[in-house]
């Protein structure tokens, strides 16, 4: 039996204390990641307030996820070529100009929507090709041992920006308007770009190649890597089957008996989960069996799901999504650190990418997918049916992947190779 002790439950902060670098990007971070929550919420309010349609709020969206998704892809190649520090500022510099476009329209009398879909497509694209930088930058900014501990700090802040940023945002909407929103972000950009201005340069050895060619090497990588391919595999039956968001409306109306208040508190209870999670995450990187653990955390987010499902209670319907949340900030912070100590630098961009790429996309479809089926068999069996089938995935994903298994933080990190030339 493995105890932990109790201090190691305390989210490591080691990272912040002993890299400069790191602690500087985390700060430019945590920055950006509660001014975006702004401009999250202000869009949708803005389209809507130009427009009076919930279809152009999801048009606007599906713009920018687009957007982000090529940009990610692109980015992944980009990030394996050149250098990835140069390629973080130039792209974040670019993203407060779009914001600060985003703003003046937003405050002219008449704001035109063709500039507010523009700006979603440039700021998707432009983020996408910055996050897979950002990403591949981490393991050469702090030492192998401390991969979990830094995934679980930008964790943190992530969860606490979901909690925080959409009540600062409505107030400020309701009050100077989005315009101030979408100018509060662009600053938060810049600060960002000077914060990280002196983190050292981070050069690529990769060897000049064909973008399509290079795309695909790190899709070979990925597909022959038992452990990374399993890390992205295992993500997949969660996202696709228990993955309830999309019905939660459905959910306080029907089984609950609330209304919009409801429906709200079913949206931050696994918010409250995962912040609480990442806060005691600490054992993530004393653990020695990552690999199991992390495929705990996967099966104990289906259970938890299925249990929702069956809830039939609210305070018990928050419960279950609580822990659903504490599980998925583990597994996420597992998965992460996992991938960065498994994959070859030369490829971090790319393999990043095709994560990031994965969690955007798989998502939205297991959003669409959940929808679907509570038409086919109302929201209960879907939800009961497709934490089922999550877990029954994982197992399957556990038994036919040893390597994923005996993953370990802990055990020998892949070291830079020569690149394929292939």
């Amino acid at each position: 039996m493995v105890l932990v002790r109790l201090g190691e439950l305390v989210i490591d902060v080691t990272p912040l204390r002993t890299s400069p670098g790191y602690r500087r990007v985390f700060t430019a971070q945590t920055l950006t990641v509660l001014t975006t929550a702004l401009t999250n919420v202000a869009i949708n309010v803005h389209v809507y307030q130009v427009t009076g349609s919930s279809v152009q709020v999801g048009l606007v969206s599906l713009a920018f996820g687009l957007a982000l998704l090529a940009g990610l892809l692109v980015g992944g190649v980009l990030a394996d070529r050149l250098d990835r520090r140069r390629l973080i500022l130039g792209t974040r510099a670019l993203v407060s100009l779009v914001l600060a476009g985003l703003a003046v329209n937003a405050a002219m009398p008449h704001p035109v929507l063709a500039v507010v879909y523009v700006a979603a497509v440039l700021a998707g694209a432009i983020n996408g090709l910055g996050g897979s930088a950002l990403m591949a930058a981490v393991p050469a900014l702090v030492e192998p041992a401390q991969l979990a501990a830094a995934g679980a700090l930008f964790t943190v802040t992530s969860q606490f920006g979901a909690m925080v940023g959409p009540t600062v945002a409505g107030f400020l909407a309701a009050g100077p308007g989005v315009a101030a929103c979408f100018a509060i972000d662009a600053v938060g950009y810049l600060v960002g770009v000077a914060l990280m201005w002196t983190i050292p340069p981070l050069p690529s050895e990769q060897e000049p190649q064909h973008p399509l060619r290079a795309l695909a090497e790190g899709f070979r990588f990925v597909r022959r890597d038992q452990i990374v391919g399993g890390l992205l595999l295992i993500d997949v039956w969660a996202m696709l089957f228990a993955m309830p968001y999309s019905l939660f409306p459905q959910f306080a109306d029907e089984e609950f008996g609330g209304g919009p208040a409801t429906v709200g508190i079913l949206y931050t209870a696994p918010a409250v989960g995962a912040f609480l999670g990442a806060l005691a995450s600490g054992w993530t990187g004393h653990f020695r069996h990552s690999g199991r653990a992390l495929i705990a955390s996967v099966l104990l987010w289906g259970l938890a799901i299925t249990a929702f499902g069956l809830s039939g209670h609210l305070w018990l319907g928050l419960l279950c999504l609580a822990v659903a949340g504490l599980a998925d900030t583990s597994s996420e912070i597992l998965r992460r650190a996992l991938l960065q100590h498994y994959t070859p630098d030369h490829l971090q961009g790319r393999v990043s990418s095709l994560w990031l790429a994965q969690a955007t996309s798989g998502t939205a479809v297991g959003n669409a997918e959940a929808g679907l089926a509570a038409r086919l068999f109302g929201g209960s069996t879907a939800v009961v049916g497709g934490g089922i089938v999550c877990v029954l995935g994982v197992c399957l994903v556990a038994v036919t992947l040893p390597g994923l298994r005996r993953a370990s933080l802990q055990g020998e990190r892949c070291r830079p190779s020569q690149p394929s030339t292939a």
